[in-house]
């Protein structure tokens, strides 16, 4: 059992951690969640002796292997597959001294543990991680230093998974996951066979995991049964029962206080006066709940304008001379709320900044409404916040013209009043800072907002309460997330882009996932042709040949989504290189602008020839996979 006494943390002069105390049972599976800047890193970091406790101690069994992943991404020459095998210190170590051990006593033993903790499946398994989170086949042989930083995240990921330790510490592991890859995590970490502590805001994430809820607040944490829902809900009747008790102790200090003015005075009755007057002193006061009143997101109404806002028609979009998106059909209409589905990198994106009119059309029309407004929020612009400035700064220079009163009530809109707005935007949290980034981008009350992944930096009550915000916003809303619980809640429309272009989902959420994960596909007809009990010599021939056949067109196709899966890394580092210069290093930063376009086009063409490759190899797969059936 892992075991949390008394616990007392101090930072920059002030109480982190306060006297918190919890005990996680053996082989829990635990979702650590709190607001953002409430301690939970904080917390992680003292369990794992990075930050060593002002008071109070951390107990768990002598020899317990914790397993957290370094802020530092690996890198280097060797290989994801590598990466992740190394992680087994023991297994790589035992291996190492088989190869010379002469002993024949030591070396029995060091095969024994080899079988014991099944180090020649270890390859597989290794394989399996990756392959789950989304590297397939070729990609686990690349060098480190040919990825993203978002990619090598994943090989860490991959290898702490690999290590299987008997603690495992997650924080926010899904940051860096596309949905197939977030799908895939959950179902293993349902089944990891030891204890997990996940600090997580993804609802969905907590619900299908955790058994258990930590909730951190005010510096105390509370263990809470079950997943997030039953935690919320366990949380509201706490609650309930937490304002009942104070009215009753404020009711009954009241009565106390009346008895001791009325019978003070009397001889006869001032010692039993003197007795209340003393329990009223020790009587400690019920703390309510902490909310924060702070946590706010008010969208302001726009004027109303005619449907439609938006039309594309056969419109094409991308970057230089080279399409990413083609035969664009779409509509959008004054209330609704549409969300953009697909992969990284299939161009949602690209058509966001297209309908914010950030790119134009290569091809067809794209028609808007005369007077038209749009809120664009990216995660580039909660970066780009100046950390020296204020909120009320940065929303006066975006509000010129305007009366104080006007800037603060904007402000006002987001919790941003009083000190928070005069705070300075370095002190803040990353919620704190996605709340101002909103509130810039809707100042002039636009009549449709595009939100691109508005909740990387958002704990779960600040996503619910964006949800709650969105809901009753007016205007339109095109969404871009990887929170389905907010997806699921927000958007009445699907958009899928996919294959070079968008078009409606018809179907669900819960369709969608279905169809990422192929649950949703044409079943093969899986009956036997052979003739009575088996086939003979011939047949074995035939299939032993089909089934050479299928490994080589399954290699064919691998090799192809490599291909793509790297030129659309490459293409996303060039489209950083373009719009954001200043977060790129190394060779990308010599270029001009005009080489990184010409750049970018001849990429996006290789990409688009790789991608016809890809489907090619991949329609010639399926069809040789009927024919076997």
């Amino acid at each position: 059992m892992l075991s949390i006494q008394s616990l007392t943390v101090r930072l920059g002069g002030r109480d982190i951690l306060s006297r918190a105390s919890a005990a996680i049972p053996p082989r829990g599976k635990v979702g650590l969640i709190g607001r953002n800047g409430a301690g939970k890193s904080t917390l992680m970091k003292a369990l794992i002796g990075q930050i060593e406790p002002d008071e109070g101690e951390i107990e768990m069994p002598r020899g317990t292997r914790l397993g957290y992943i370094a802020q530092e991404a690996p890198a280097g020459d060797a290989t994801p597959f590598d990466t992740v095998l190394a992680a087994d210190k023991e297994r790589t170590a035992l291996l190492e001294e088989a190869e010379t051990c002469t002993e024949p006593h030591r070396l029995g033993d060091v095969h024994d543990r080899l079988i014991a903790i099944d180090a020649y499946t270890a390859p597989a398994r290794a394989a399996r991680i990756l392959s789950g989170l989304g590297f397939d086949e070729g990609m686990q042989g690349q060098p480190l230093d040919s990825f993203s930083g978002g990619w090598k995240m994943r090989v860490a990921l991959a290898a702490l998974l690999f290590s299987q330790p008997d603690v495992l510490l997650l924080d926010e592991p899904s940051n860096h996951l596309d949905l197939e890859a977030t799908l895939w995590l959950e179902n293993f970490l349902k089944s990891y066979p030891a204890t997990l502590l996940i600090i997580s805001h993804e609802r969905d994430l907590l619900n299908t995991v955790c058994d258990h809820i930590l909730h951190l607040q005010g510096g105390k944490v509370t263990l809470y049964p079950g997943g997030y829902d039953s935690f919320e809900r366990q949380r509201a009747e706490r609650a309930a029962q937490v304002a009942a008790a104070r009215a009753a102790q404020e009711a009954q200090a009241d009565r106390l206080k009346d008895y001791i003015a009325r019978n003070s005075a009397r001889a006869s009755t001032a010692k039993q006066a003197q007795s209340r007057a003393k329990m009223l002193a020790k009587m400690q006061p019920i703390a309510a709940l902490m909310e924060d009143p702070s946590l706010r997101f008010d969208f302001p109404d726009p004027e109303e304008l005619r449907p439609p806002l938006i039309t594309l028609d056969l419109a094409a979009v991308g970057y230089a001379e080279t399409p990413i998106l083609r035969r664009l059909n779409l509509r959008i209409d004054p209330d609704d709320r549409v969300a953009l589905l697909g992969r990284n990198g299939n161009g949602k994106t690209t058509l966001a900044r297209l309908l914010a009119a950030q790119l134009t059309p290569m091809e067809g029309a794209m028609n808007a409404a005369g007077k038209m407004q749009i809120g664009y929020f990216t995660q580039y612009q909660v970066e780009e916040l100046a950390g020296d400035a204020t909120p009320l700064e940065h929303m006066t220079r975006a509000m010129p013209g305007k009366t104080p009163a006007a800037v603060r009530a904007q402000l006002g809109r987001f919790g941003f009043s009083g000190p928070h707005a005069t705070a300075q935007v370095g002190t803040l949290s990353g919620g704190e800072r996605a709340r101002l980034a909103l509130a810039l981008v809707t100042r002039d009350a636009p009549h449709m907002l595009i939100l691109d992944e508005p909740t990387n930096h958002l704990d779960v009550d600040a996503r619910e309460a964006l949800v709650q915000a969105l809901n009753a916003y007016k205007g339109a809303v095109l969404l871009i997330s990887h929170d389905r619980h907010m997806v699921e809640l927000t958007a009445d429309r699907l958009v899928l882009v996919d294959e070079g272009t968008a078009r409606e989902f018809s179907g669900s959420m819960e369709d969608y996932i279905d169809f990422v994960l192929g649950r949703n596909q044409p079943k093969q007809d899986g009956g036997s042709t052979g003739k009575g009990g088996g086939g003979g010599k011939q047949d074995r021939r035939a299939s032993a040949q089909l089934r050479e056949q299928l490994k080589g067109l399954k290699k064919t196709v691998t090799d192809a989504e490599a291909r793509v899966n790297k030129l659309q890394a490459e293409l996303s580092e060039l489209d950083r290189a373009m719009f954001e210069p200043g977060s790129v290093k190394g060779d990308l930063a010599k270029l001009t602008m005009g080489q990184l376009s010409e750049r970018r086009g001849r990429k996006a063409s290789e990409l688009e020839h790789a991608e016809a490759a890809w489907l090619e190899a991949s329609e010639a797969y399926e069809l040789a996979q009927e024919a076997a059936a």
